[in-house]
C-alpha cells in the first residue's frame, strides 16, 4: 500500500469515528432536550392546573364570603343600634363555622408548589394563609368566651347581662359586639388578601399562556 493510499484510508477511518461521535453526541443531545422540554411541559400543566384550583377556590370563596360578610354586618350594625339606643337587645350564642383546613396549603406546597409557583404567588398565599390562621385564632377565642359567659346563662334575665341603671353590658359581655365587630373584620380582611392573591394568579397564568 502507497504512502498516499495509507494515508488516505487513516483520514477516512478518522472522518468515520468523528462523523459516528458527532451522530452520538447529536443524539444524547436531542434525548436530553427532548426530556428536559417534556418536563419543562409537565411542570407547566402542573403548576396551571394547582393556580387553576386555587383561583377556583378563591373565586367560589370571595362569592360566598360577601354574602356572608352583608349579613354578618346587619347583625353587628343592628345590635350596636339598639345598644346605643338603650333598647338592651338579647345576647345569642356567638358561633363561627368554617371548613377551612391549615393543612390545605401545606399539602399542596409539599406536593411541588413551592418549586413551581412564583416567589411573588407565594408571598401573597402565604399572606392570605396568615390572614386565615389569625381571623380563626380570634373567632375560635370569642367562641370559647361565649360557650363559657353567655350559652349557660341564656335563661336569665336580661338584668345578668345589661346594668339596668345604664342600660349598658356589664363588663364582662363587652366582649359579644367586639365579636361582632371583629367577625365583620375578618370578612374585610378575607376578601381583600383572596382578592390580592386572585389578580397574582391570573397574572402568573397569563404569563404562562
Amino acid at each position: 500500500m502507497s504512502q498516499t493510499t495509507e494515508k488516505h484510508s487513516r483520514l477516512s477511518h478518522v472522518g468515520g469515528w468523528v462523523a459516528e461521535l458527532f451522530l452520538v453526541f447529536i443524539g444524547v443531545y436531542a434525548a436530553f432536550w427532548l426530556s428536559n422540554y417534556q418536563q419543562h411541559r409537565q411542570d407547566a400543566e402542573r403548576r396551571d392546573r394547582i393556580l387553576a384550583s386555587i383561583e377556583r377556590t378563591l373565586r367560589e370563596g370571595i362569592e360566598s364570603g360577601k354574602i356572608s360578610r352583608a349579613k354578618e354586618e346587619r347583625e353587628a350594625a343592628e345590635f350596636r343600634r339598639a345598644l346605643d339606643a338603650g333598647e338592651m337587645p338579647s345576647l345569642r350564642p356567638f358561633v363561627f363555622i368554617t371548613d377551612y383546613s391549615p393543612g390545605d396549603f401545606a399539602t399542596m406546597l409539599q406536593a411541588g408548589g413551592i418549586q413551581l409557583l412564583d416567589l411573588e404567588t407565594l408571598t401573597a398565599l402565604r399572606n392570605d394563609e396568615s390572614v386565615i390562621r389569625w381571623g380563626l385564632s380570634r373567632m375560635a377565642h370569642y367562641q370559647k368566651l361565649s360557650d363559657e359567659l353567655i350559652v349557660p346563662n341564656l335563661d336569665q334575665e336580661i338584668s345578668f347581662f345589661y346594668d339596668p341603671a345604664t342600660k349598658k353590658l356589664r363588663k364582662r359581655f363587652e366582649i359579644y359586639p367586639e365579636a361582632l365587630q371583629a367577625t365583620v373584620k375578618f370578612a374585610d380582611d378575607l376578601e381583600r388578601t383572596h382578592t390580592e392573591l386572585l389578580k397574582r394568579i391570573q397574572a402568573e397564568r397569563q404569563r404562562q399562556h
